[in-house]
């Protein structure tokens, strides 16, 4: 782990929009906002990403393959969900602004997750998360006083398969891919949540699909392939 404080700063910064504040915020606000509705909203981290590389930042080269697979996988995921989320759509809105802003979050993080660069993917999943944790705790022991809570083990058993897999060994494999794919590439992942959470619904739930939900997995996947297969570079031979 790196002793610059100049480094542990940047952690700051990469904990406050890539936990801290988006994990805080989702939290909160899917207690009022529908699921499906919340993953829609919460979906649009590529397209918050894609904005802010082409109007703020331009640190990658935009490219029309790369908005076609923004906007493929947007719309794959309202047909995967369902149009009919976007009914309750106003009714809570301070929640559902909440869902918004934690999206900006992750489009924010994956853009300053390049400063990274040079450090092993490792050191910034595992610095971020700490600063996170040194921010949290004391928090929660002062909001959910967790000496009153009485978890069962299976709880338990799910928290520690989020902290390990989910979280810890997520962020390596996200700090790694901010350097090959960038940021854009990056947060294509928020696309495949969905389609990945009903694969494993018909497996072992047995449940099913209609037909939008299929086109609408078709949409995900060639968004997802557009934003992240690098680009073959034709090579002339002198």
């Amino acid at each position: 782990m790196p002793r610059d404080a100049a480094v542990w700063r940047r952690f700051f910064v990469q904990a406050l929009l890539n936990s801290v504040v988006p994990f805080t915020l989702i939290a909160w606000a899917e207690r009022s906002v529908d699921a499906g509705l919340a993953t829609i909203l919460n979906s649009a981290s590529p397209v918050m990403a894609f904005l802010g590389t082409w109007l703020i930042t331009r640190h990658e080269h935009i490219t029309p393959r790369k908005l076609f697979g923004v906007v493929a996988g947007l719309a794959g995921i309202c047909l995967v969900v369902g149009v009919s989320a976007f009914e309750g759509l106003g009714r809570q809105l301070i929640p559902q602004l909440a869902i918004v802003t934690a999206t900006v979050c992750y489009a924010a993080a994956a853009i300053y997750g390049r400063s990274f660069k040079g450090l092993s993917p490792a050191a910034p999943a595992a610095g971020s998360l700490i600063v996170g944790a040194i921010l949290l705790v004391p928090v929660s022991l002062v909001v959910d006083r967790p000496w009153t809570l009485h978890p069962s083990l299976q709880s338990l058993m799910a928290l520690t398969a989020l902290a390990i897999f989910s979280t810890a060994l997520a962020f390596v494999i996200y700090f790694r891919l901010v350097q090959t794919l960038g940021s854009v590439g990056t947060t294509a992942q928020a696309y495949l949540r969905v389609p990945i959470g009903v694969a494993i619904s018909i497996v072992f739930l047995g449940e099913s699909l209609s037909a939008s939900a299929w086109l609408g997995l078709g949409c995900v996947v060639a968004g997802v392939a557009a934003m992240t297969i690098p680009s073959r570079k034709v090579q002339k031979s002198f």
